[in-house]
């Protein structure tokens, strides 16, 4: 069964067209750029053991463009891996936010397309784009099954008495308001590698979800309980351009006393804070450039985010009454070697030690860099959001029960 995964962002399109249960890669690649003069698409084809790269800047002014120029790169007679797009039988749609309504992968029909324009204003930045790739995908594969996976599913297994906001009941039962949860399909794929690496039958894992943006979950025996994103994306550990957890009076301060209106608080909050606001760069590679010529601010970011995390274990360890593992992923997680010593310092005390020369080898798959002490094993395991999409895709099409 060939499944085409997308996965629309504000101005790209990531996509991989697998090939299930083999979860074999037939093709992967990048739209980047829409609506701007420079955009380009890097298409990777799999061929006889060998990797195919094809670069192309095309004038690209939407999403409808950017699909349209990857189904016709699927058939290009020296880069496609189809004779036709009728030889896809699914595409799996990315989709952030799935509210209350949807705590499984689901066959996309009017009902649920109507269900997840509801959601918009809980996602605003990111539903309207997964509705508008569905919507072009029904035309350009129209043989295709359409179907759902969203980031918030995974999280749907936390108990009211985690996800409840401490405010009047009314905002939750007429609005819906309450911690949802994001990149769930990460901590999903990430923590079920964990749990079969670990081989125990009952498990207590923290799942540590590092890139531009930041989550980090609790995952008791393969469900999620508690996690650090809510109604947005905002909230939690310091993020790439996110300022994470902050106290609300700041935001009342920068309206009331400074004369900020909220949406520049908005802007300030989500794409002028976390590393950027404290260090003027968002990339964690120029971060630590800037550490390794003695900027002591560089410095103090770095040790903040890790405090961050910290926090956040020893909260979750208390979550979870006990701890087999914590998982680090994202790009960050897994290759930021000093991120993840400073994440996993000083917490003796829980039973998590590293090993740093584990710690400083280059990774390639699943790795445990913890100490021959530690009780906790410290994995690094690299994430794979879309091999996890095409999964739950196949199970759901081909009657297998989804897990």
């Amino acid at each position: 069964m060939n499944i085409f995964v997308i996965n629309s962002g504000s101005s790209s399109i990531k996509y991989q067209l697998i090939n299930m249960p083999a979860a074999t890669v037939l093709c992967s690649g990048i739209v980047e750029r829409i609506g701007m003069d420079d955009a380009v698409i890097i298409h990777k084809t799999f061929k006889d053991g060998k990797e195919l790269v094809k670069r192309e800047t095309v004038e690209i002014t939407d999403h409808t463009d950017g699909l349209q120029e990857v189904a016709r790169l699927l058939t290009d007679n020296e880069m496609g891996v189809i004779s036709d797009p009728s030889a896809i039988a699914a595409v799996g749609h990315r989709v952030v936010h799935g509210g209350e309504s949807f705590a499984v992968t689901t066959i996309i029909d009017h009902n649920v397309k109507e269900k997840i324009k509801k959601l918009f204003p809980l996602a605003p930045l990111h539903n309207p784009l997964n509705y508008l790739g569905i919507e072009i995908a029904e035309k350009l594969f129209a043989g295709a099954k359409q179907v759902a996976v969203f980031d918030t599913a995974f999280h749907q297994s936390i108990p009211p008495v985690a996800y409840r906001y401490a405010i009047p009941a009314n905002f939750y039962n007429d609005y819906g308001i309450r911690a949802y949860g994001f990149h769930g399909t990460s901590h999903k794929y990430v923590s079920g590698k964990a749990i079969e690496y670990l081989q125990k039958e009952v498990s207590k894992i923290i799942t540590i979800h590092l890139g531009n943006g930041c989550s980090i979950t609790a995952v008791n025996n393969g469900q999620s309980v508690e996690t650090s994103m809510g109604l947005g994306p905002m909230n939690g550990l310091i993020m790439g351009t996110r300022c994470g957890d902050i106290d609300q009076s700041v935001i009342f301060y920068l309206v009331n006393q400074l004369g900020y209106d909220i949406e520049n608080v908005n802007a300030i909050l989500n794409k002028k804070s976390g590393m950027l606001g404290l260090t003027g760069m968002s990339d964690n590679r120029d971060i630590r450039a800037k550490i390794e010529n003695g900027d002591k601010e560089a410095l103090l970011a770095y040790e903040m985010y890790a405090y961050r995390i910290r926090k956040y274990i020893g909260a979750y360890a208390a979550v979870l009454n006990g701890l087999d593992a914590i998982v680090f992923m994202g790009g960050v997680g897994e290759n930021d070697r000093l991120m993840r010593k400073l994440c996993a310092s000083n917490l003796q005390y829980l039973g998590i030690e590293l090993d740093e020369t584990h710690n400083q080898r280059r990774l390639e798959g699943l790795q445990e860099i913890n100490s021959t002490l530690s009780r906790v094993k410290i994995l690094v395991v690299p994430t794979n959001e879309e091999l996890e999409i095409a999964t739950q895709c196949y199970r759901l099409l081909s009657s297998v029960t989804p897990y």
